[in-house]
């Protein structure tokens, strides 16, 4: 075959490129200004929620039929890391909006997407997901909140912990046994909202990273709910969940990819005004292959996530892409592993600087350790991985 200069196999398309920009150009001059303080005093990022809002960024991924953008998982993925390049807490906005109402757009009714995708996408809510529990975290099929039916209702009693955006979100996607002895088939998926009488939230978190998105329990205390607020079959929220973390593991790659690229962008700058024994410290050889392993670690997961997103698009869009399971635990464990690795290189590249809150490379570093944790742990998504070997 003859080559071309616009072959585009591996290449995002120009949209792609041209939503790159117009997301950076905003994290850069809306988001970034208030990361440090963000952090500082463990406050929720508004001025963040208020720049994607106002631009349409805040849950790109709702369907056009329900108000929304439409945007593909790639252009979903694209805002998370350019947001997550200046402020890892803002860019758990965009992610979780996903994470939380993927359920209803995957195996939600119609009466439930119309009534909750279209407050979504207009910013007047945002969408928390309620898996995890105080003994049920790796095991979350070991739940123990349970939906009991009552005529054409069901009460919900129990604890979510570890909840991102608690209190701040208006709606909640909620897993409970509705029957106890069929174990993970006998898991059905809710919509809770805020305001339903018998939720409550308890106190904020105190964390290592990601301090501006508040981290809670939920509290399910006699929550009466509507029958028809039931996502899905009674019995399919389990199924219905692991299918939704098989898409957004791909979003957590993308908010590792955006931290770890935001602490070489930093590093890159600081090794060339630095001098050190008559010279810029980007001079020395040792200096410069940390540096180059650090790019080769990103492009690498990059390349891994940007594929991954791609399935995850032909999924959605009912292809048969068997192997998104597998693809998505890679991206994400992989692209964590690299944030990790990436930032603390960085620490130790502005030396004493790094290990002061004065640089940002300290708040990346300890942004980008939860990336190996949630969403499932990365020892967890090797089991998968080995599960589902290609």
């Amino acid at each position: 075959m003859a080559g071309s200069a616009d072959f585009d196999l591996y290449r995002p398309s120009e949209e792609h490129d041209m939503l790159r920009d117009a997301v950076r150009s905003l994290a850069e001059a809306k988001i970034a200004p208030y990361a440090a303080a963000v952090d500082e005093e463990a406050r929720f990022p508004r001025e963040a929620l208020d720049a994607l809002t106002a631009n349409d960024l805040h849950a790109v991924h709702v369907p056009e039929e329900y108000g929304g953008g439409g945007a593909d998982a790639l252009a979903t993925v694209i805002v998370i890391e350019e947001v997550a390049r200046v402020c890892a807490s803002s860019s758990l906005i965009p992610a979780v909006n996903k994470l939380g109402s993927l359920p209803v757009i995957l195996s939600g009714s119609e009466q439930l997407k119309k009534r909750y995708l279209g407050p979504l996408a207009k910013g007047d809510a945002m969408f928390s997901y309620c898996l995890s529990e105080p003994d049920a975290g790796s095991d979350a099929a070991g739940m123990k909140t349970k939906a009991v039916r009552d005529g054409d209702h069901y009460v919900l009693n129990g604890v979510k912990r570890w909840i991102t955006n608690a209190g701040e979100s208006e709606y909640y996607t909620v897993m409970a046994v509705t029957d106890p002895e069929k174990r993970s088939k006998g898991i059905s998926a809710f919509v809770v909202e805020k305001g339903d009488e018998g939720v409550s939230f308890g106190a904020p978190e105190k964390k290592l990273g990601i301090k501006g998105s508040p981290t809670r329990e939920v509290y399910l205390d006699n929550v009466r709910i509507p029958a028809d607020r039931m996502i899905g079959e009674e019995g399919t929220g389990f199924a219905t969940a692991m299918k939704t973390l098989d898409h957004t593991r791909i979003t957590i790659a993308a908010q590792a990819l955006g931290i770890a690229q935001g602490a070489l962008d930093y590093a890159k700058g600081y090794v060339r005004e630095r001098k050190q024994f008559g010279k810029p410290i980007g001079d020395f050889q040792g200096v410069q292959f940390m540096l180059a392993d650090m790019a080769m670690k990103i492009e690498a997961a990059r390349q891994l996530t940007y594929a991954a997103a791609a399935k995850s698009e032909r999924v959605a869009a009912g292809g048969g892409e068997g192997d998104l399971t597998f693809q998505g635990a890679a991206a994400k464990c992989f692209a964590s592993d690299v944030a990790m690795e990436v930032t603390t290189d960085a620490v130790q590249l502005l030396g004493g600087y790094g290990y002061t809150r004065d640089y940002p490379v300290e708040r990346l570093m300890r942004d980008a350790k939860i990336t190996q944790i949630y969403e499932g742990t990365n020892q967890v998504q090797r089991i998968v991985m080995a599960r589902n070997l290609p």
